[in-house]
């Protein structure tokens, strides 16, 4: 497969409405809280969401022992783009490229965030085209898991409700 055609996926169903799920992509300091995967405190740096508007997150490793594991500096990863297109509710379309001097993270990856009902919940789902060689894909997909996991834990905590 050659370099961008590689395409991570991940998703999880919801108990909440699809307005509940699309405002935790929206609001700071909700994107902040359950975006990191686990292991990682995410600190956005700019944060505009429209279509056009820039974000940059610095994420940062918990634990120590990942020293040496960041991709911008030796215990962080800083990640910046721009929303390509918000569809209110129902997509999220951000174009991400990582701070690194190390040209397997170069490269712009595409994330789509699609959010939509399912049996009385919300289906959510997130695809990654063009992710940086130097992510392991494996690794890559257990933390679009872990966030969606965060997303869940975030939503379910603003409304009450339990999958």
């Amino acid at each position: 497969m050659s370099h961008g055609q590689r395409i991570d996926k991940a998703s999880i169903m919801i108990s909440a409405t699809q307005l509940e799920v699309y405002e935790a992509f929206i609001h700071p300091k909700a994107y902040e809280s359950w975006l990191p995967p686990q292991d990682m405190t995410g600190q956005l740096l700019e944060f505009d969401p429209q279509p056009g508007g820039a974000f940059r997150m610095k994420l940062t490793y918990n634990d120590q022992g990942y020293a040496h594991a960041g991709k911008t500096t030796e215990e962080a990863d800083i990640a910046k783009g721009y929303f390509r297109e918000l569809k209110p509710h129902e997509l999220i379309v951000q174009a991400i490229t990582f701070e690194s001097d190390d040209q397997r993270f170069a490269g712009e990856m595409t994330m789509t965030w699609k959010i939509y009902p399912n049996n009385g919940g919300t289906m959510v789902s997130v695809e990654c085209i063009g992710v940086p060689e130097g992510i392991g894909q494996e690794d890559h997909e257990m933390g679009l898991n872990a966030s969606l996991r965060n997303l869940e834990l975030y939503c379910e905590m603003q409304t009450g409700r339990r999958a």
